[in-house]
């Protein structure tokens, strides 16, 4: 699969808009028993996030996780290859996070798996994923390209209650942990 072009801006020392990256994401992963790639663009950690002229280390080299940083923001691209479906048709476990995402399907087709339901997404549909239980799968016959904006958040005391194991479920670490 092609790996994303990533360009980041910044500040000379005198404040003047320059460009202080541009090329392919430093950081990307792959879990090839899953056909399911990604593709680390930025994180941010702490709100507001702090602007600096220039990041002093790359921020996207890190472990593999799925959340973001507490009060933070995480970007980055799946790539799901179609034909990596276990025997319940899914492509990814079933997981929670505390966070919302905003899934934005570029290419292919990706299905959302919910408690009750599917949502078959198509390229320019846009999911906002609220901390549900969920998965995915590409059931299709190319690949699927989605951009995930993952914002921290934090579940309602109310709702937490209502969860069938609380939040001692919710996913803290990558997708296999």
């Amino acid at each position: 699969m092609n790996v994303p072009r990533r360009v980041v801006t910044g500040h000379s020392p005198d404040g003047v808009s320059i460009v202080v990256s541009d090329g392919p994401v430093p950081v990307s992963r792959e879990l090839p028993e899953d056909g399911v790639e990604f593709h680390e663009i930025w994180n941010t950690e702490g709100a507001p996030a702090r602007i600096l002229a220039v990041e002093p280390d790359e921020p996207t080299a890190r472990t593999l996780a799925v959340p973001p940083p507490p009060h933070g923001t995480k970007i980055r691209i799946n790539e799901f290859a179609p034909g990596h479906l276990d025997s319940r048709g899914l492509q990814s476990p079933v997981h929670r996070t505390a966070s919302i995402d905003y899934g934005i399907v570029l290419e292919g087709e990706i299905t959302l798996i919910l408690d009750d339901s599917e949502v078959l997404l198509r390229a320019g549909d846009v999911v906002v994923q609220r901390g549900t239980d969920h998965a995915w799968a590409n059931r299709g016959t190319v690949p699927a390209r989605v951009v995930f904006v993952l914002v921290d958040a934090e579940f309602d005391d109310t709702l937490a209650a209502t969860l069938p194991d609380g939040l001692t479920g919710l996913m803290h670490g990558g997708p296999r942990d």
